[in-house]
């Protein structure tokens, strides 16, 4: 049966001579896996470059209950990504949230919070002039929410040290090794509250940069199953030094 749907581009594989598969997660039906017949050949009716990480597109497909891969009638950029493709931070940006991403997210059903969330991040990334340097860390603070570990909100003179397992600001140091210092959990403190509209600016060396990011990407290891060694990151660093 067909049927019409939005969908975020997660990863595209080669498969055969000419084909590929794409894991697109949809708005109708959550994270699915699609055959786009032919895409690689001269001549192609779906053009490769429609199927970027983190592309937004409007699809027809064929979908079948418990199948594991479903095909795809029509696929097409709505809207197109103006700067993305075209800004070497702004790409590398996304190459590391779409690594996130296809880390995070593998359910095969509908969440319209998650995906409207998605979608129109990736569109405020894709216009912001200019970009806001601490996009990527707003982003992986607000997609917690989506994801059922949002962090407390309890930050204060006495609760400064936050626990990466418990999710909380606490007053002492906890008897394990998953946390951040006070100076850290200052920081995490202000992005918190700065993240929801995109508006943080942390005015923080970047060593402290650097170390807040892994600390959160641990936070996402400790809370999410299976959850690996992010490999972009070292391409978004390299951009930012």
């Amino acid at each position: 049966m067909l049927h019409k749907t939005r969908g975020i581009v997660f990863q595209v594989t080669n498969f055969g001579e000419s084909s590929v598969v794409v894991k697109i997660y949809t708005e109708l039906f959550g994270l699915q896996g699609f055959i786009v017949n032919s895409v690689r050949k001269k001549n192609a009716k779906v053009k490769q470059n429609v199927l970027h990480p983190l592309s937004l597109v409007d699809l027809v497909v064929y979908h079948k209950e418990r199948k594991g891969l479903h095909r795809v009638a029509e696929v097409r950029s709505n809207p197109t990504l103006q700067n993305i493709p075209f800004h070497i931070v702004k790409n590398s940006v996304t190459l590391f949230l779409n690594e996130v991403l296809c880390k995070s997210i593998k359910e095969e059903e509908p969440n319209q919070q998650l995906f409207d969330f998605l979608f129109h991040s990736i569109q405020l990334l894709d216009l912001q002039s200019p970009m806001n340097n601490d996009f990527h860390l707003c982003f992986l603070v607000q997609l917690t929410k989506y994801l059922g570990f949002f962090p407390a909100e309890n930050f204060s003179g006495e609760e400064k040290i936050f626990n990466l397992r418990e999710g909380v600001f606490q007053s002492d140091i906890p008897g394990h090794m998953n946390y951040m210092d006070a100076v850290q959990s200052e920081i995490f403190a202000s992005l918190l509250q700065s993240s929801l509209n995109f508006s943080a600016h942390l005015s923080v060396p970047l060593a402290q940069r650097r170390m807040l990011i892994e600390k959160i990407l641990d936070y996402y290891r400790l809370h999410l199953t299976a959850f690996t060694e992010v490999k972009s990151l070292r391409v978004l660093e390299e951009v930012w030094s």
